[in-house]
Formats: structure tokens, C-alpha cells, sequence
């Protein structure tokens, strides 16, 4: 592989951060998308700031700690703005996914991928990683053409972030069709399964050498030369039928009217090809093998052909060469020579390499030349190969690496240039504004979003109306956002827009607003916290960011509440949130991007008590037992610091993460966790996880059951038992996790894991009817202090018609748990109407992204004939978080109704979400006959 001396790697897993405002600007006209924290206005007390760094271990070290500490402020709530969102956000989501499935559903089989694409780049806003590979798989299975299978194959390895798994070769094929890197070089539409498997690891392919085979041992044709091509003085003897085979042009030349077919001696000197050269071509012409050539020589041989059109010779050639390419450095030298000679199959093998490179690959200068300027990409085109699928792939890698660099300007600017739809201009010139507003080139970054607009991507005028603020005309962006509220659909964004550029209470009302229309946005939480702490009330702010905190956990909340909490000093929860915040970014940067987090950590650390590694275990039990997951992630995060690599606490990690929604930050876990694995059986259950997180279930079975034949362990039986319980059981099947959690249960491990495995055991045996083994397991898991076994108590208890037991243990669930929106939700089921209205009420104030209390409601109210309201109540939820449920459960009602237009829409939209969810599948049938 080519060795990347002398470059350093941009940090990995970067959201995009905000910065209040520029410190070097006073004018407050800039926003620096990459952290979100410290500008002026409500002042840090001086002395606080001093005092928690008052016991230093090193005095001259904390000394000057204090002192790039001391300049800094809370944010303004008046310089506080938050960023504009860089993927595309249709005005009306659910509109727009009805009419892509309804595409999808009609189009002809060349157009499914690129529909696909579309579609993940329409469900990128929604965040949901599983959403999006299923979309990515999509596409891949349905690619027709060699560069949008190189292309796919490629996103795919990235998405898993494989470069980060070591030992892992970048060309190395997974197993899966999808993602292996030999079938994507095979050109045309082949049928296969997502979870199809290829044939690379049951038939390897012998090591290749760069070096020519002897042909003393080959087998020749017994056939006499009888013409000559003469190169300088030598001459090489030729069978002039075999030569003429190879092309038209060789066939007129040697039997037209041609002087040359009476010859015996041809003079080839001036055709650019040397004596070895004609030599392999005459080879060639008799045995029509290229392995007895070294890759040079095969070069020459392409060239020969292209120049004499050898179609034969030059696929031979062209495909030969594609084996050799495996690492960048023969990429790079190799991919000029195919795009000079148009050899298809050899730049696609090229790319591939590239691509599967990424990001690492990027950091590479000559790979910047060959694929991100003007002329790489004119150059491309000539093959075919420069398509909006691979600068879509190439700019979105950009991106995540590096919202202000040339690169990425560049590689958008290509994107712009492919684009041919009007969803494919409005995301490439709105992903161009979004980067040039990060680099505060504010009227480039004006037209863009204006571009994007022109194209129908009504979010871009956000862009707009920020880029104007920017260049000094706040009340002309006022009007503009004022007008969009007018003219179309209200949504949370255009009031959380507006209020920027608005003053006092009405900048108060439209961010209520915005919180009202979509209460997942942050930007108005910190800003009313900010209010509130420059009306010196910081335990209301912490009280306002406690309340996003709890259902979305986000770096910029924890880091604002963190300094809230020193302002208060109380360091302990500070640390708490700094070390929640770099598990979820470990490069972080605070203090208005000068100061890491982890800088930060070892200040904070003179002002709170130290723990061992033992104490760390007393107190994860505490966290856990509480269900403090946040409190958990900090301790996890300290345990990691003391005992740096230990692939055990960087797999709860992953849990944790997992728990709390946190899906990239966990993979990344959980591949540390197998990185750093200290026996193979170990690795092989981190790499089941990986391959179960990522889609594959078979794949993480066959980790399971290797790992199993290595040893048998609590993690590996935990693994096979979670994996198989995820398929609908039968009795025989639910039998056997249930014996597989029961050996898990035999083997050593602590009581977290335990009260885990327990906590499965008893919904195991609540499926089966089992009530009295499954309240021992619960009662076995509350004693070693599983808190959450109080909910599947509770089931039992409903089980057996002992309703008040199960509200009751709901209740204690409720008084132990931090995080207790699922339990009030639970609770409600054991409730009369009024009571679980309450419940779920207070559920949607904690949690407004659980989805069943909205359901809920919107059942009762159509029970109540109130068709109007229940509809209202799905809809207010849709509108910021479009989910499977709701949809499906909106489209019923509006069946219900004789609405079957707007039944077909929803169940439209829904199937786009998840095409094989057979109860919308029903409905839609139903809809669309009684439609039409």
C-alpha cells in the first residue's frame, strides 16, 4: 500500500459544530462551523475561573492554563446562531417520499439506482443509519454500469468505516456481494440478494508477480512464420493469419490490395512499438495469453492495440491490467495510462482503489489532481466516468472531513457540473453555500444558495437570508423569512431562522415556536438558556438544556451546560458533561475552538476527586443502577483514561451509545473494542456486533459460532441468542435462545452484563408463557440491581391480571430511573384512560420523539369520533420526525374517513421508509382499488 509519509490525517467522526461568533470579529458578522460555544456576554465570574484550577499539580503548567482560560465568556445570547443543515430538506418530507416510492415503483430497471440515491440524500435529514445503508444496498443491487458498482461498493465499505479496522486490506472482500470488489468490475445488471454472498474467500486467487513467466515451457502452435515486422535491425517472425485475426486494419494490411500483403519483410519501425514489444504482440496473436508478460509489457501491448484497433487485445489487456491494481500506488501511476488509452475497465479499477482508500486517500495530492480539478474531471467524462454518483460519494467524504477546505470546495464544484436533475443542483449549490458560508465567502455563498433554490430546494433560502446577514442586510433577511412563512407550510426552521434576525419578544415567540413546530431543534433551548443566564438564573438555563439533553444528546448542549455547571462550580457535573461530550467526539474542541476537550479535562481535574479503577466500578454500578446513561458514558470515559485499550469498557461504551442514539459514535466503540481485542475469540464477538449493527445477520451468526468453537463465554452466547432473537421465533426456535441465554448465564462476567442477559431470559419466557420462570429471572436481575427489570416485573404482574402490582412497579421504576420517559410510557398501559393520558403526556414533555403517546392519543380521539383532531395529533409529530408507525396509522385513519388520496400518500411515504412492512403493503392495495 502507498505509505502516507508526511501527511497528517484530519480528525475522524467531526460533526458540524457552531461557533457563536468569530473572536477575532467584532462585528459579530461571522459563524465558524465547527464548535459551538464560547463568545461574549454574560461573563464568567473571573475569580470561579481561577479557582477551579486552584489546586494545581503542576503550578507554572496551571498557572498558564489560567491564563488562556481567562479571556473567554459565555456566549451572547445575541451572537449565538446555529448552522444550516447541509443536506437537502423538502419542505414536505412525506410528500416528497410518496412521490420518489411512487417513481420508484414505475420505473424501468436502469433508473433504480440512481432513484435510490435519491432517496438517501432525501433521508439523510433524518439521521438514521440503517435507513440510509438499506438505501445504499438498494442501489448497489440494482447498478448496471461498472463505475456506479465501483462507486457503491466503495460507500458502502465506508459507511462500516473498515479503514479503521486493522489488519483489514482496503481491497479485501467482506464476504457479500454487495460490497466485494471484484464483482463490481463486472459490468451489466446482475439480480442478487443484499445479503448474497460471493466466492472470493472459498476460491482465492493465487499471488500475482510483476515479473514475465518463462516461455520455455509453453505450449506454441506447430505453425511456420511467413511474413516478418522489422523494427531497427531486428526482425520478428510472424504467422501472417494469425496477425491479420487480430484486426481490420492488420487483415487489409496483410491480405488487401496493400503492397504490404506481398511482403515478407514489413518495415514497423515507425509505429511506435519496440522489438520485445512485437514480440509479445506475435505471442499474443498465437496463444492469446497475457501472463507470460510482465505489466509493462502489457501496457505496450494496449497501446499496440488501440493504435491498430485490436478490440480482442485491448479487453485482454484492459482486463488484465484491472488485476494487478490492488494499493495506491499503482493506482496513481496506472490510471493515466488507462484514461490515455480509454481503457475502461483498468480506470474503474483505479477508482475502485481510490475509492475504498477514503478518507485516508484524499490527503493524497496526486489523487486531489486526478480526481478533484476541472480538467481530472473533463478528462473522466471522456470514459463516462464523471458522474454525480461519484462526486456525491467523493464531496460527502469532503465534507465529514473538512467543511472549509479547497478540496471540498473543489470536489462541490464538480458535483455542480454533473448535476442534471433538480434534486442533484439543489444539493450540490446548497452544499456549496453551506461550505462557502464556513469559509466566510458570503457572496459566493449567496448565489449558491440561490441556485439551489432556483432549483426547488426551499431551504436553501435560509442560506440566503444568512449570507445577507452576514453582508449587513439583517431586515432584508427578515423579509425573506417572513415571506417563506407566508407562502408556504410553516416548519420549525423558518421561525428558528426568522428569530435571528428578529429582537426581543418577538425573537422570544418565534423560537417558542420553533420548538413547538419541531421541538428536536437545539439552537432555541440554548439560546433561552443563554437568556435566562444573562438574567443571572443559570440553574433555569441548566433546567432549559436539560430538557433537549434528555432525548437528544449532542456535544454543543453538554459542552454549554458543562461551562453553566462551572459557572455554578460545580465541577463534578462539568466533568461529567466534558467527558460524555469527547465520548461521543473525541477531538473536540472548546473554548471557541482553542482549547480541547481533553485540555479541559485535565483542568477540571484539580477540582474534582480522582478515582481508581475499583471506585470507577462502585460508581458505574451507581450510574447504571439509576439509569443514568450519560452519568455511565463519564465514568466509562474515566475507566477508559485509567486503563486505556480495554476492549471490555469500550464495548459498553458502545452500548451506552447505542442506548442514547448515538449510532456513529458506537460503531466507533465497537470497533476500537475489536481493534483492540486480546485473543481472536474476542475479536470475533466484536466483529459479530459490527456485522449485526451493520445489517448482516448471517455474518455475525458465523462470527458467533467460530467464536464459540474457540470458547465458550458469557459475550459470544449473549451475541447468538440476540442475533437469533431478532427473526420472528417459533416455540422450537425461542427454545433455543432461551438455552443460549442459559448458558451465558453459566459463564463468568459481572453483574451489568448479567442483569442483562437476566432481564432477556425473562422476556423469553413472557413470549413463551412462561410467568413464573420469567419473574424469578426479573427479581434475579433487580437483586444484583438491574433497575430496568422493573418493566418486564410489571409485564408479568399484567400477565397474570394483577394490574395494580404492574402500575406499582412501573412507579418504583419511575423513582429510581434519571431517564424515565419509557417508563412513564409503560406505566400508562397499566393505567385507566385518564391516568395513561397523564403519563403519556408527561412522556412527550420528556421525550417528544417517542412515537406510541402521539399514536395513542390520536386512537383515543378517533374512538371519540374526533377525526380531525386525531389526524392533527399524527401530523404535528410527522412534521418533525416522519415515522413508520405514525404514517401507517395516519393513511388508516384517512381510509377511515374516505380521504383515500391522502391514505395513498402516507402509505407511499411509509414504504419508502421500509418497502416490506406488510400491513402497509395491505392498506396500500386497499387505498389504491378504492382510489381508482
Amino acid at each position: 500500500m502507498l505509505e502516507m509519509r508526511g501527511l497528517k490525517l484530519t480528525e475522524r467522526f467531526k460533526s458540524t459544530q457552531v461557533h457563536a461568533f468569530n473572536s477575532s470579529e467584532t462585528t459579530g458578522s461571522s459563524s465558524n462551523n465547527k464548535t459551538c460555544v464560547l463568545a461574549t456576554g454574560a461573563k464568567l465570574n473571573r475569580q470561579r475561573i481561577i479557582s477551579f484550577v486552584s489546586k494545581p499539580k503542576s503550578r507554572n503548567s496551571t498557572k498558564s492554563a489560567i491564563e488562556n482560560l481567562l479571556p473567554f465568556q459565555l456566549p451572547s445570547t445575541e451572537l449565538l446562531e446555529p448552522s444550516i443543515d447541509p443536506f437537502l430538506k423538502p419542505i414536505n418530507l412525506v410528500e416528497t417520499l410518496a412521490e420518489l416510492y411512487h417513481r420508484l415503483e414505475s420505473c424501468t430497471q436502469s433508473q433504480k439506482a440512481s432513484l435510490c440515491i435519491e432517496q438517501y440524500s432525501l433521508l439523510r435529514s433524518l439521521g438514521d443509519q440503517k435507513l440510509l445503508r438499506r438505501c445504499l444496498r438498494a442501489a448497489r443491487q440494482n447498478a448496471e454500469d461498472l463505475l456506479s458498482k465501483v462507486v457503491l461498493s466503495a460507500w458502502l465499505r465506508y459507511e462500516r468505516r473498515e479503514d479503521e479496522l486493522e489488519d483489514v486490506s482496503s481491497m479485501e472482500c467482506g464476504g457479500y456481494v454487495l460490497e466485494c470488489p471484484k464483482a463490481s468490475l463486472v459490468s451489466g445488471y446482475c439480480p442478487i440478494s443484499i445479503n448474497d454472498h460471493c466466492q472470493c474467500l472459498e476460491d482465492p486467487v493465487e499471488g500475482r508477480t510483476n515479473t514475465s513467466i518463462s516461455t520455455e515451457n509453453v505450449s506454441l502452435p506447430d505453425e511456420e512464420s511467413d511474413v516478418s515486422f522489422c523494427i531497427g535491425s531486428e526482425e520478428i517472425h510472424c504467422v501472417r493469419y494469425r496477425m491479420a485475426a487480430l484486426s481490420d486494419p492488420f487483415k487489409v494490411m496483410l491480405y488487401g490490395s496493400f503492397k504490404e500483403s506481398k511482403m515478407k519483410k514489413i518495415d514497423f519501425s515507425q509505429n511506435g512499438i519496440c522489438p520485445m514489444g512485437m514480440r509479445a504482440v506475435e505471442l499474443y496473436s498465437r496463444t492469446k495469453r497475457l501472463d507470460l508478460f510482465c505489466p509493462k509489457t502489457v501496457l505496450e501491448l494496449l497501446s499496440f492495440a488501440n493504435r491498430f484497433s485490436c478490440e480482442e487485445m485491448k479487453s485482454a489487456c484492459d482486463a488484465h491490467l484491472a488485476s494487478f491494481v490492488d494499493n495506491v500506488e499503482d493506482a496513481l501511476i496506472l490510471i493515466d495510462y488507462g484514461l490515455g488509452e480509454r481503457a475502461t475497465l483498468l480506470v474503474g479499477a483505479c477508482l475502485q482503489v481510490l475509492l475504498r482508500e477514503l478518507p485516508k486517500s484524499l490527503y493524497n495530492s496526486k489523487v486531489i489532481k486526478i480526481l478533484c480539478t476541472f480538467e481530472a474531471k473533463e478528462r473522466l467524462a471522456m470514459m463516462g466516468y464523471a458522474s454525480f454518483l461519484l462526486y456525491h460519494f467523493l464531496s460527502q467524504v469532503a465534507m465529514e472531513e473538512s467543511m472549509a477546505s479547497k478540496m471540498t470546495v473543489m470536489l462541490l464544484e464538480r458535483l455542480g457540473e454533473c448535476a442534471t436533475e433538480k434534486w442533484q443542483k439543489g444539493l450540490a449549490f446548497h452544499q456549496l453555500g453551506c461550505v462557502l458560508l464556513e469559509r466566510k465567502e458570503y457572496k459566493d455563498a449567496r448565489r449558491c444558495f440561490e441556485a439551489a433554490a432556483e432549483a426547488g430546494h426551499v431551504y436553501s433560502i435560509a442560506g440566503v437570508a444568512r449570507a445577507k446577514q452576514k453582508l449587513g442586510q439583517p431586515y432584508s433577511a427578515y423579509k425573506l423569512l417572513s415571506s417563506l412563512i407566508f407562502e408556504y407550510k410553516p416548519a420549525g426552521w423558518m421561525y428558528q431562522e426568522r428569530a435571528l434576525y428578529n429582537m426581543g419578544r418577538e425573537k422570544t415567540v418565534d423560537l417558542d415556536i420553533a420548538t413547538e413546530l419541531d421541538p428536536t431543534l437545539s439552537f432555541p433551548y440554548k439560546y433561552r438558556a443563554l437568556a435566562m443566564v444573562e438574567e443571572k438564573q443559570i440553574k433555569a438555563g441548566i433546567l432549559e438544556l436539560d430538557k433537549i439533553i434528555g432525548f437528544k444528546l449532542s456535544p454543543d448542549c453538554l459542552e454549554l451546560r458543562a461551562w453553566l455547571y462551572i459557572a455554578l462550580e460545580d465541577y463534578e457535573s462539568a466533568m461529567r458533561d466534558i467527558r460524555a461530550l469527547l465520548t461521543l467526539e473525541p477531538n473536540y474542541i472548546t473554548f471557541h475552538g482553542r482549547i480541547s476537550g481533553q485540555y479541559l479535562v485535565q483542568i477540571l481535574n484539580h477540582k474534582v476527586q480522582e478515582k481508581n479503577q475499583a471506585e470507577c466500578w462502585m460508581q458505574l454500578y451507581e450510574q447504571w443502577s439509576s439509569v443514568d446513561d450519560i452519568g455511565s458514558l463519564a465514568i466509562i470515559h474515566q475507566m477508559l483514561e485509567n486503563e486505556p485499550k480495554r476492549s471490555l469498557l469500550e464495548f459498553r461504551q458502545s452500548l451506552l451509545l447505542l442506548r442514547l442514539n448515538c449510532q456513529k459514535a458506537a460503531m466507533r466503540s465497537l470497533r476500537l473494542a475489536r481493534n483492540h481485542s486480546c485473543s481472536l475469540q474476542e475479536k470475533l464477538i466484536y466483529e459479530g456486533w459490527i456485522h449485526y449493527d451493520t445489517g448482516y445477520r448471517d455474518e455475525a451468526l458465523y462470527k458467533a459460532e467460530t467464536s464459540i468453537a474457540i470458547q465458550r463465554s458469557f459475550e459470544v452466547f449473549f451475541l447468538k441468542a440476540y442475533v437469533l432473537a431478532d427473526a420472528n421465533l417459533d416455540s422450537k426456535s425461542s427454545s433455543y435462545v432461551i438455552k443460549l441465554l442459559e448458558e451465558a448465564l453459566k459463564c463468568p462476567s459481572d453483574g451489568l452484563r448479567k442483569g442483562q442477559a437476566l432481564n432477556n431470559l425473562g422476556s423469553m419466557y413472557v413470549d413463551c408463557g412462561k410467568l413464573d420462570l420469567a419473574e424469578k429471572c426479573y427479581m434475579n436481575a433487580l437483586a444484583i440491581r438491574h433497575t430496568r427489570a422493573h418493566q418486564g416485573l410489571a409485564r408479568v404482574y399484567h400477565q397474570k391480571n394483577q394490574r395494580k402490582a404492574a402500575h406499582d412497579e412501573m412507579t418504583k421504576l419511575i423513582e429510581k430511573a434519571k431517564s424515565n420517559a419509557s417508563a412513564y410510557e409503560k406505566r400508562s398501559e397499566y393505567c385507566d384512560r385518564e391516568m395513561a393520558k397523564i403519563d403519556l403526556d408527561i412522556t412527550t414533555q420528556l421525550d417528544p420523539l417517542r412515537t406510541y403517546p402521539y399514536r395513542y392519543r390520536a386512537a383515543v380521539m378517533m374512538d371519540e369520533q374526533k377525526e380531525t383532531e386525531a389526524v392533527q395529533e399524527l401530523t404535528k409529530a410527522i412534521n418533525f420526525k416522519p415515522d413508520l408507525q405514525m404514517l401507517h396509522l395516519r393513511a388508516a385513519f384517512y381510509e377511515s374517513v374516505g380521504d383515500l388520496s391522502s391514505a395513498v400518500q402516507d402509505c407511499r411515504a411509509a414504504l419508502c421508509l421500509d418497502p416490506n412492512h406488510t400491513d402497509t403493503q395491505d392498506l396500500y392495495r386497499r387505498a389504491q382499488k378504492l382510489n381508482f
